[in-house]
């Protein structure tokens, strides 16, 4: 499969997106695999992994793609509300707060600031974009997300965000993540509830994993996911 960005602005080759596998973030990079720096069980019946071991952390953070600011965001104070200026590409737009006036992330804005993005996403038929947040990050703001159906809707999608502070003041630098985006395929789902059956299986699942000190999901259970 492939999804397509196009470039609609001239956006310069250094911000262009790129694999989220290539923003993993230094937190997580610097973290010891195991607690102590020494790989053991840890008296219970399980290890002293950390984070860095939990390869659903790893997946989440290397879904799909990330796309980055190409431009300066300085962020000041005016009036009791933030005040955005940017160096190039037009990158700030805003919505007014009456669009979402109880939404939980409004954080005491008086309209919703928005990332402009220039790249257009173009996936195959029968394929949705999910647009979030890029997870396990650490960030000044957060978009709000949301799913487009980018096999018809070809043109780009911006991104409304909260500022996390609605005090903060400072530079949000040209190369921040501002975007995630998870290609998915569309399809019907029903919800049911297990009975005996899926009883048993989860508990096979349980007795197998339990087998096991170390990588025990991810040599047993996992399946790789390839973003390039």
């Amino acid at each position: 499969m492939k999804i397509i960005f196009t470039n609609t602005f001239n956006i310069p080759e250094e911000y262009r997106p790129q694999p989220a596998s290539k923003f993993i973030p230094d937190w997580y990079k610097n973290l010891d695999s195991y607690m102590g720096s020494i790989k053991r069980p840890d008296g219970n019946g399980t290890t002293n992994a950390t984070a860095k071991r939990c390869m659903p952390v790893f997946d989440a953070i290397t879904s799909g793609y990330i796309i980055v600011s190409p431009a300066d965001v300085f962020v000041s104070q005016r009036d009791g509300q933030p005040y955005f200026e940017w160096s190039n590409f037009g990158l700030i737009s805003f919505h007014p707060k009456e669009q979402a006036p109880d939404h939980p992330n409004r954080n005491g804005l008086n309209a919703y600031p928005k990332w402009i993005n220039h790249w257009a996403i173009k996936t195959p038929k029968g394929y949705s974009t999910m647009f979030v947040q890029p997870f396990h990050r650490e960030s000044v703001f957060t978009i709000l997300p949301g799913v487009v159906d980018t096999d018809t809707y070809t043109a780009p999608v911006n991104f409304p965000f909260v500022l996390n502070d609605p005090k903060f003041e400072g530079i949000i630098p040209a190369g921040t993540p501002i975007a995630q985006v998870i290609p998915f395929k569309r399809e019907s789902w029903e919800m049911q509830f297990g009975e005996q059956k899926e009883f048993i299986e989860q508990a096979q699942v349980t007795t197998r994993l339990q087998t096991k000190f170390f990588d025990r999901y991810k040599t047993m259970f996992r399946s790789s996911k390839e973003y390039k």
